[in-house]
């Protein structure tokens, strides 16, 4: 073990993000370090004092700068690591009444908690403090005076000195980080990749069309100026060491100070940021004033679809720049398939001869553009992956794809209708054609497929007119996987669309399919004539138990939809399910028509929108049953929207069977609608409704009064009635009459039967 010695050259290591390891090993060189080994996330190196302090100052690219005080082999316990610690002389780096805060990184195998690692390398600087007749140290974890660094990775132990103390990337000029979420260093590490440095010598200018706070803007903007990414940083780590020279910091920063004032001064770059959030742009102009350079960058106000090349801009090439939103989540899709679509197409007609620079999590989405990337670099944006696409942008689109690899994941996946609703992903993904595209067989052109897709959206849309000016409905479906290779069901909502994509089968290539996808999201809002914001996309595919339940999102964004003389809340960001099942729209109208002066039993009523057709109906009062608070709230607020009798229109949480086995009312008309499959905790058993069926009918039909009526539904589509039920009551199969001409491609979406007591038959 060996520590620094008061001149020799100082030990040091470079943190920085991931992938840019090769950038700052190069950085380190032209601020006159000496780089050594590099690392996962980091270049170890040695410079002086001075050298040391200017790369605190100027790093665009480092998180932390370390003082290597230790690297000790084969340690393993925590008393060889406080051991370690207290051999290192401490009155050389902490002064008396300081404190101090330990960053413990790594684990071993008697030491798996980074507190407890902590807490050691702690106590082994008080036992060399208290050897040496210094007062014990107060720790402080926000604003220390020392922070140490320990690392434990395979026995092996770095104990140093941050000497930057708040990490690198932290310039302070960005206040309200949600507006910017690319952290500053990746920023600067974008533009070295692009080659801005060189473009800046040349005289291109440089644009960002989606600029948010203007980070990628305002890290140019410093390079353009020779200013310091730190140089309006108050305090650095090293200004609590005792081993601090102040003398040699304020040369350093008397010279980049200077260099700064000279740059601004002499900077004739064009630097220009559009985007349609004022809020952004506001951010924007506040973060480039606290970072000094205000004077360098042009914003405007206009969004992508409003974007229009500056009258001042002559250059005949430059940088284009960008970081779009990528969509961690399934739902965020719709938009960004058209936003990176329109960026592909605006900067073809706006910047050819330019270069066209996309940092994306999603790859697939990179596909959009409509252009090859001729480089790319993985990269880290915090734990996600990411690329920097470049691509050489002409005036007419250079292939259909960018070169990118597989597709990221999607985040969270959603489905649209729960499993205990809907069928298994073995039924649902059927409208896959698994010959359609072969795995070793190249695609059909995924422009000629998505036009046909939104040509068949058209005709479809075109043949429910009718029907639909005389039905007066506005919620209704107008796709469901009409062509395998795009496996959507596509419903309207008024002027809102909601999208289920099917699970794809393991058979189908899911880079593929994601591809289709895209295509579909691309076309749909001008073949349907909506706003791609108001498209919602889930995944559906089977779900265990009370998954259907499971609130997906925090929106609250539900609205009012109209079915016959019901108002019915609807929600198509929140929850697997929408609130209303589009396809039992007839047998919520038939209940509607039979249930005037009637006792009515809504068994599994999901939102109680059956119950509202039948109040609205005539129905002298009702009961509700289901197991979810979650719909049965629901199902409150489409009565109160109603503005039905709560005392006359009860609600109540229970297991249907539970219920039918203890009550003892009768009612003249029964609607029964349970899912396929559920192992609810909620419930006593599991429920089938293939094998349960006969049991369930069996206690409804005891609740049934003389002459009245169970209407019995179910979306298993390989339902078979139980012959032995025919035998014991009167049974009528009216599936094919239950299904309105939205529904009339797929009638075995469901299955419904009347049944009534013989004597009334």
């Amino acid at each position: 073990m060996t520590e620094p010695s008061q001149n020799a050259p100082l030990s040091l290591l470079a943190t920085c993000p991931k992938g840019i390891e090769g950038l700052l090993h190069d950085e380190l060189m032209t601020l006159g370090a000496t780089p050594g080994k590099t690392t996962v996330a980091g270049v170890y190196f040695t410079a002086s004092q001075a050298i040391a302090y200017r790369v605190c100052l100027w790093s665009r690219l480092a998180n932390r700068v370390i003082l290597t005080l230790v690297r000790e082999p084969m340690i393993d316990t925590a008393e060889q690591v406080r051991d370690v610690v207290a051999r290192i002389a401490w009155t050389n780096h902490l002064a008396p009444g300081n404190t101090l805060a330990v960053d413990f990184h790594g684990r071993s195998e008697h030491i798996r908690h980074t507190r407890f690692g902590a807490q050691t390398v702690k106590d082994g600087v008080v036992d060399a403090l208290q050897l040496a007749g210094q007062e014990r140290p107060n720790v402080d974890i926000k604003t220390p005076h020392l922070r140490i660094y320990a690392h434990l990775h395979r026995m092996n132990l770095t104990i140093g000195l941050d000497l930057s103390g708040e990490s690198l990337h932290r310039r302070g000029y960005r206040r309200d980080v949600g507006h910017a979420p690319l952290k500053e260093n990746l920023a600067a590490a974008l533009l070295v990749r692009a080659g801005w440095p060189e473009r800046l010598k040349a005289g291109e200018p440089l644009i960002d069309p989606l600029c948010g706070a203007g980070t990628l803007l305002i890290e140019a903007a410093m390079m353009a100026a020779d200013q310091a990414p730190n140089l309006n940083r108050e305090r650095f780590g090293f200004h609590g060491w005792a081993g601090h020279d102040d003398s040699v910091w304020r040369e350093q920063k008397r010279e980049a100070e200077a260099r700064a004032s000279i740059g601004r001064k002499r900077c004739k770059a064009q630097l220009i940021g559009f985007d349609q959030s004022p809020a952004a742009l506001t951010a924007a102009k506040a973060n480039a004033m606290r970072a000094g350079i205000p004077a360098l960058m042009t914003l405007h106000g206009q969004g992508l679809a409003q974007l229009t090349r500056p009258d001042t801009l002559t250059a005949q090439s430059g940088l284009l720049i960008t970081n779009p939103p990528y969509g961690e989540r399934l739902g965020e899709l719709p938009e960004l398939v058209r936003l990176y679509a329109q960026l592909g197409e605006k900067a073809k007609a706006l910047f050819p001869g330019w270069t066209l620079a996309v940092f994306t999590g999603n790859p697939d989405l990179g596909h959009r553009l409509g252009m090859r990337a001729h480089k790319q670099y993985a990269l880290k944006n915090g734990a996600l992956d990411a690329k920097l696409l470049l691509m050489d942008v002409g005036g007419a689109a250079h292939g259909t794809d960018a070169e990118s690899a597989a597709p990221a994941g999607n985040g969270e996946v959603v489905s649209a209708a729960s499993a205990e609703r809907r069928e298994a992903t073995s039924e649902a993904s059927a409208g896959f054609d698994t010959q359609a595209v072969p795995n070793d067989s190249p695609a059909p052109k995924a422009q000629d497929n998505a036009q046909m897709f939104a040509n068949r959206l058209i005709k479809n849309q075109k043949r429910l007119k009718k029907w639909l000016k005389q039905s007066g409905e506005t919620s209704y479906r107008v796709y469901d996987a009409d062509m395998p290779e795009y496996a959507l069901a596509v419903d309207r909502y008024g002027d809102r669309v909601h999208v289920q994509e099917y699970a794809a089968p393991s058979s189908i290539n899911p880079s593929q399919a994601q591809k289709r996808l895209y295509d579909a999201l691309e076309v749909m809002p001008e073949a349907l004539n909506v706003d791609a914001s108001k498209i919602y996309i889930k995944r559906r595919e089977r779900q265990a138990g009370s998954a259907q339940y499971q609130k997906r999102g925090a929106s609250g964004e539900r609205f009012e939809v109209q079915e016959g003389s019901a108002r019915l809340w609807v929600n198509l960001r929140d929850y697997l399910d929408t609130g209303l099942f589009l396809d039992h729209r007839p047998v919520r109208r038939m209940l509607g028509e039979m249930a005037s002066g009637k006792r009515f039993l809504n068994l599994f009523c999901y939102t109680a929108t059956a119950t509202v057709q039948a109040a609205l109906g005539g129905a002298s009062d009702s009961v509700s049953v289901d197991m979810s608070n979650t719909y049965l709230e629901w199902a409150k607020d489409n009565f109160a929207l109603n503005k039905l009798d709560t005392r006359l229109h009860r609600v109540v949480r229970d297991d249907c069977f539970r219920w039918l086995e203890t009550a003892s009312t009768e009612f003249d008309l029964i609607f029964m609608d349970p899912p396929t499959f559920s192992n609810s905790k909620k419930m006593r058993d599991t429920l089938d409704v293939q094998r349960d069926h006969p049991r369930l009918v069996d206690l409804a039909m005891a609740r049934l009064a003389p002459g009245g009526t169970l209407v019995f539904s179910n979306n298993q589509r390989r339902f078979k009635l139980d012959e032995t039920l025919s035998e014991r009551y009167a049974v009528e199969d009216i599936t094919g009459r239950s299904f309105d001409p939205d529904f009339q491609r797929r009638t075995n979406l469901h299955h419904v039967f009347l049944l009534r007591h013989p004597a009334a038959h």
